[in-house]
């Protein structure tokens, strides 16, 4: 196909090519071809890539003549047409995880030998013993089950089938070998014979699935009572973490259609600074410095994006450049964040007991930590009252306090947080809560994640002050969007806006001035 949407056999062959603007007439394929074919189309119109007469090449198409296919749409807008009727045509039966090959033959031989070994051990003692203890002491007693059933395994399967049945035990079952993926990032379980994973940014279906909905629910009341919390009909919603540190939020039937649902956020293992985020290109060089300015004179910061986005993980990088010698309490629903510092005391909330008595909300425990002489207090997530508390903290000698929420933008974040103070029970007037605002966050940072599955800082702002009723703002760096490459993968710029950072002077009081000014110019 030519420049222009025009396919070159018909009728030129390669002989000669078609004439820009000029139909030529549909030839059957047993018409003769004439030897030498004239060019068509006169002097005014010369076939395309044929040299002008004293030229040295033919004039370039004119930019701005999109290339058409032969109904006379755009080829752009066919592609994208295109693309729409293969998502409407793809089929919704691919939700199925149910395992297959070899895994599949150890899940089946595991249901016929865990009855018989559960005969043959003491489930409490079992409790006491580590995996590895627990997979010496299960060997000799895996091979009578296996005598008794007449069941022939080689190394490799009686290897397999000794993870399985300790994981069962144990462990979380079949979730046990996703979260020893260390590429795997989110696992998302809906109901036994449905598990999404999240790999590099991109969802795709696990190779794994549970017995049945009593299985899943057992997981799940292991992983809640493991961290004091409960989930059952009475108290169908939960968040817990895991050992490591990973987030669990966990809802049963009534409120889950299709059984019990498991929404785990993994842990890192290796904690991810500034430099790795720019030399992943999450950010600019500059960018990161500004960032570690920004936690090192003590920048009062707030976190904005989306679920998944990366704030967490931003609020861990940043909290790297925290001095050693100063006493950070950390509050949080689910404990997650994993602070390097040596002072650093975290706050986990509490929900209420059966009797809807004994909760010990956020908002309590910033008013509590405001009493532990705390130089910074870092909140996971505010959700409501709690950023009255979190603006005061930060608005009366902790300065370095830092949070996330989550919001669109640097702008709407602001709108939110004047929302959540507003819903709460305190009686402000809204000029009083923006200004509030406005003099205690000294800058936010707006992380996403793209459409290709890449966390980006697409802006850092400066809150500069009040003009009327409005908080003003400074945008020190721009993530801007420039194309797409053919795998997908979006292509971007990191600017800087050349602006005078408007916190220069607390920067100056560290000794970080000069090097602020010259990452933002």
């Amino acid at each position: 196909m030519s420049a222009f949407g025009r396919r070159s056999g018909l009728g030129g062959g390669t002989g000669g090519r078609p004439a820009f603007g000029v139909a030529r007439p549909m030839q059957g394929g047993s018409a003769p071809r004439p030897a030498d074919p004239l060019p068509i189309g006169g002097e005014q119109f010369p076939p395309i890539n044929v040299p002008l007469p004293g030229a040295g090449a033919a004039p370039p198409p004119p930019e701005s003549a999109p290339e058409r296919d032969t109904g006379g749409n755009s080829l752009a807008n066919s592609d994208a047409l295109q693309r729409l009727a293969e998502r409407q045509a793809a089929s919704g039966d691919a939700g199925n995880s149910r395992v297959e090959g070899f895994e599949a033959s150890i899940h089946r031989i595991k249901e016929q030998v865990l009855p018989r070994l559960l005969e043959r051990v003491d489930p409490e003692a079992a409790a006491t013993l580590t995996k590895d203890e627990l997979a010496e002491e299960f060997r000799p007693i895996i091979g009578e089950v296996l005598a008794e059933l007449k069941l022939t395994l080689n190394r490799r399967e009686q290897f397999a089938l000794e993870k399985v049945l300790v994981d069962e035990l144990l462990g979380l079952g079949p979730l046990e070998e996703l979260l020893a993926d260390p590429a795997i990032s989110d696992i998302m379980v809906n109901g036994p014979e449905q598990t999404y994973i999240e790999r590099k940014g991109k969802l795709e279906l696990a190779n794994i699935s549970f017995r049945d909905e009593e299985h899943l629910f057992q997981i799940a009341q292991r992983i809640c009572n493991s961290v004091g919390r409960r989930v059952d009909q009475t108290t169908p919603l939960a968040d817990a973490r895991l050992k490591d540190g990973s987030r669990v939020n966990v809802i049963v039937p009534p409120l889950s259609l299709r059984g019990t649902a498991i929404s785990i956020r993994k842990f890192s293992a290796k904690p991810i600074t500034l430099d790795m985020m720019a030399q992943g290109g999450s950010m600019s060089t500059k960018m990161a410095t500004m960032l570690k300015i920004a936690g090192a004179s003590r920048f009062n910061i707030v976190i904005s994006g989306g679920t998944g986005s990366g704030k967490t993980t931003m609020l861990n990088a940043i909290s790297k450049m925290i001095d050693p010698g100063e006493r950070v309490l950390t509050i949080e629903d689910a404990a997650e964040l994993r602070l390097q510092q040596p002072h650093w005391l975290p706050l986990e909330t509490r929900p209420p007991n059966l009797e809807g008595q004994g909760e010990i909300s956020i908002r309590d425990l910033v008013k509590n930590a405001l009493r532990m002489r705390p130089d910074r207090i870092i909140l996971g997530e505010i959700r409501g009252s709690e950023c009255f508390d979190m603006l005061s903290a930060m608005n009366t000698g902790h300065d370095g306090s830092m949070c996330t929420l989550h919001s669109n933008s640097p702008r709407e974040a602001l709108a939110r947080m004047e929302n959540m103070v507003m819903m709460s029970d305190i009686k402000v007037p809204k000029e009083a809560i923006s200004r509030q605002i406005a003099d205690s966050v000294d800058l936010i940072i707006q992380v996403k994640r793209l459409r290709d599955g890449s966390r980006r800082v697409t802006n850092i702002t400066e809150v500069i002050g009040m003009e009327g009723p409005v908080i003003v703002t400074q945008e020190l760096f721009k993530f801007e969007y420039l194309d797409e490459s053919a795998d997908g993968k979006i292509i971007g710029e990191y600017r800087s806006m050349g602006l005078r950072p408007y916190t220069l002077d607390k920067a100056k009081q560290y000794g970080f001035d000069q090097a602020m000014l010259e990452a933002c110019l």
